[in-house]
């Protein structure tokens, strides 16, 4: 019973460990990749929606991180610590790549699993070179 106990409670550790952390690489060379922009859409109380473009992205990964990076900046810009994914679409056209992510902002870490610490995602982010705004 007692090794049942530590193995659940292993897994539960684990999981929240893993919450905070990117769910892909994004690419090495992010020189060549073009920024279009973000627009922000307020869905409800603390539920916001980024549009993001780019051209040249390597994948899906480079999209997710945009997303993950205008999220984490509006979350700090309205004073908030944490934000949730709860979705993100990825689309391609030729060399132009679209994500529609939604993001749920709070001041204390959200339940679930993809949980962003903001502060820490904004400054990965401008170290990466990847634009907030």
């Amino acid at each position: 019973m007692r090794a049942l106990s530590l193995a659940a409670t292993l897994t539960t550790a684990t999981a929240a460990l893993g919450a905070c952390t990117q769910t892909a690489e994004v690419t090495e060379d992010r020189d060549k990749i073009g920024y279009l922009g973000i627009q922000t859409i307020l869905l409800d109380d603390g539920l916001v929606s980024f549009g993001v473009a780019l051209r040249d992205a390597e994948g899906k990964a480079d999209v997710e991180a945009y997303g993950r990076c205008a999220a984490a900046q509006y979350a700090l810009d309205k004073g908030y610590g944490f934000v949730r994914q709860v979705r993100t679409i990825v689309k391609q056209d030729g060399r132009n790549w679209f994500g529609d992510a939604v993001y749920l902002i709070s001041a204390a870490l959200p339940p679930g699993l993809r949980t962003i610490d903001a502060e820490v995602t904004a400054a990965e982010c401008e170290e990466l070179g990847i634009p907030t705004v």
